[in-house]
């Protein structure tokens, strides 16, 4: 007669996905846009209009995510990148975001070009706290916590100021 011991009973539930006594318990949950097989990354950038020569940074990040794609993924997750023309126009950028959050259900939005842009979807960005990693935009304000708090928002570019203040004194004889 084989002994049932503690060891045993435990063997037999990790055989058994879901035999833990309540139903899904060993279903991983993640948060928005992030599953077992994906994790979806949003962006917007001016495909069109008065900064349309920017157009290449996301172009360039599709290519880069396809060639992590290519190569297994990121722990055997793909990366679904999606991006959307925003034609630098705030009003666009707004409804691209709403358009990557709600419909598309993104883990985050990443590299937006831009200081009117970013503005304009900061609050909803913290308000459904998804965070804006990596915004394009020297403004000083978005590394100022104090005037403008955001636990959502990393910037990617040096401030102006300090970049002014040495390009100055670079120039100075």
């Amino acid at each position: 007669m084989k002994r049932i011991t503690r060891r045993s009973i435990l063997g037999r539930r990790a055989e058994r996905p879901g035999a833990h006594g309540r139903a899904g318990a060993c279903r991983k949950q993640y948060g928005p846009g992030v599953s077992d097989t994906e994790i979806k990354i949003g962006n917007t950038g001016p495909y069109s209009g008065p900064a349309s020569s920017y157009g290449t940074i996301p172009k360039s990040m599709a290519a880069y995510y396809k060639m992590v794609n290519d190569q297994g993924g990121v722990n055997g997750r793909k990366i679904n990148f999606m991006s959307y023309d925003d034609a630098y126009s705030p009003p666009k950028t707004v409804e691209q975001v709403r358009r990557l959050v709600e419909q598309d259900g993104v883990l985050l939005v990443a590299a937006s070009l831009g200081t009117p842009t970013n503005s304009a979807i900061w609050n909803y960005m913290n308000q459904k706290k998804v965070p804006q990693l990596f915004v394009s935009t020297g403004a000083t304000k978005w590394d100022d916590p104090k005037h403008h708090p955001g636990r959502w928002v990393a910037a990617q570019l040096p401030k102006r100021r300090p970049r002014l203040r040495s390009l100055h004194r670079g120039t100075q004889a």
